[in-house]
């Protein structure tokens, strides 16, 4: 079990903070930033074609499909054409079509492009393997993880302007990177230790507000966003991303994600279900709207990348099925066998048709009852002795590890005084990020049932449950909203 703590260091935003034994963690000389997920390829949604007039050139063709026929990306191409056409601006523009683009040049390991292509390329006839649609595995359970998203402005050779919310969540800044300090007389510009310092946006008072931007306005400024995911058959330690612009699709994959949150309690990393189920993500044709130069609305056909879960969603919302309910069932069990509980214990039976509670009584009430029935001389006779449980003699060598439940000849108050501090860690975690004990206390035992705080395991899944929100609390109080409330 480890503890968690909030703080905050050299300026960046503070998080709930993991730490051996229970130590709080010290601050580095580097800080804490904000949790990233490595990426290790890209693909990409459509492809870039020659523009009209770049078409017109036989050397601009000749690059262009060489370049495409020995599976280099977009970009390197686009600076070939740059090299050899220097009198064409941007001769390269981008396509919409129904398929993603996986090159080599996009990983710094081609062999992963490769091997995506290998396993789930198909062709639909024309004679070509293209990727259509394919098997993802999301790594965090906050949506705003793994589809991150800003308005941004880029210059030629860095991030100019983007946008960044508050830490409520409510307010929309603009942000950029400070000027360095100006150098005396002689002297060099002054270094700066950890990167260019970020700041607001002088303009507009450091908002960001769209309909008065004039980046925005000039369609400098654009939506930007990308999914993060590991492809499942792929061995890769890193993620591979999907970058978009687009506003229909980011959406609908947002409704999507808190939909399957809300039925997972909070989950949409890993697998769906327990027969393996990934996301899959395709494209769709749709017609969406969109404004003219004339300040008209009209709708145009385009290809958006859907996400889809081809999973029962019944199957989803039966918690008490899972291996955490029943390692939690096993730790209740244990702890009524050792005579920890109470007069009567609640024994949970799962069968086919769901979860059914026997109350039985405990092993001290039994044998009390036992010897009551041999005083008064009642005949035992008739009914066949029930044999007495064998007792495991725990090794000399294995070492009891925290949190587990107490064995012969270890002291039970010891046991209880770790429990105890692991909980309170844990309501603590759950207050900084903005959801008050009561809360808490009705969301973790709905999601792991009543004994979580008692069993070893339920303490470790519910530190890996606020462990994805250290810089998002208003995401695990909308995630604890929703459970306590939507799914009531």
């Amino acid at each position: 079990m480890v503890a968690m703590a909030q703080s905050k260091a050299n300026g960046q935003g503070g998080g709930l903070v993991p730490a051996a034994g229970g130590a709080v963690a010290i601050p580095t000389l580097l800080g804490r930033s904000a949790q990233r997920i490595p990426v290790g390829g890209r693909i990409r949604a459509g492809i870039k074609v020659l523009t009209r007039r770049a078409a017109e050139s036989g050397q601009a063709r000749e690059i262009y499909d060489a370049g495409v026929a020995q599976g280099k990306g977009f970009d390197a191409i686009e600076r070939e054409l740059a090299a050899a056409l220097p009198d064409f601006k941007n001769p390269l523009t981008p396509k919409n079509v129904p398929y993603f683009t996986v090159r080599g040049e996009d990983f710094p390991n081609p062999e992963l492009a490769r091997q995506i292509m290998d396993l789930y390329a198909e062709d639909r006839g024309d004679g070509v393997q293209r990727l259509y649609r394919f098997p993802v595995v999301f790594p965090a359970d906050a949506w705003q993880n793994v589809m991150p998203h800003e308005l941004v402005t880029w210059t030629s050779s860095e991030r100019r302007f983007w946008s960044e919310y508050s830490e409520d969540g409510q307010t929309r800044y603009c942000k950029t990177y400070e000027q360095p300090p100006a150098p005396g007389a002689g002297r060099r510009v002054v270094r700066i230790f950890g990167g260019r310092k970020v700041t607001l946006r002088a303009e507009n008072n450091g908002l960001c507000d769209p309909e008065s931007c004039a980046e925005y306005q000039g369609k400098k400024c654009n939506l930007s966003g990308r999914f993060i995911f590991f492809v499942p058959g792929i061995k890769s330690i890193s993620a591979f991303e999907l970058p978009t612009n687009s506003f229909y699709a980011m959406q609908a994959a947002i409704e999507k994600f808190q939909t399957i949150g809300f039925m997972r309690g909070g989950r949409i990393s890993g697998f769906l279900d327990g027969q393996r189920t990934p996301f899959y993500i395709s494209k769709r044709l749709v017609e969406v709207s969109r404004i003219d130069e004339e300040g008209r609305p009209t709708r145009v056909a385009q290809w958006l990348i859907e996400l889809e879960a081809p999973v029962d969603p019944t199957a989803l919302l039966r918690h008490d099925e899972d291996l955490d309910a029943l390692e939690l069932r096993a730790a209740d069990a244990a702890n009524v066998l050792q005579g920890h509980g109470g007069g009567t214990s609640t024994v949970q039976v799962v069968s086919e048709d769901g979860v059914i509670e026997v109350a039985s009584p405990s092993p001290v009430v039994e044998q009390a009852g036992e010897r009551g029935q041999r005083s008064s001389g009642a005949s035992t006779a008739s009914r066949p002795a029930a044999p007495a449980p064998a007792r495991a003699e725990p090794a000399r060598s294995a070492q009891p590890k925290r949190g587990e439940a107490p064995l012969a000849g270890r002291p039970a108050a010891a046991d209880a005084g770790v429990e105890a501090k692991e909980v309170a860690w844990l309501f603590d975690a759950a207050a900084a990020l903005g959801v008050d004990a009561e809360s808490y206390e009705r969301y973790a035992t709905k999601r792991w049932g009543q004994g979580w705080k008692k069993a070893a395991g339920g303490r470790k899944r519910a530190l890996e449950d606020l462990t994805p929100f250290q810089d998002d609390g208003a995401g695990f109080v909308e995630k604890v909203k929703g459970e306590l409330e939507v799914w009531a």
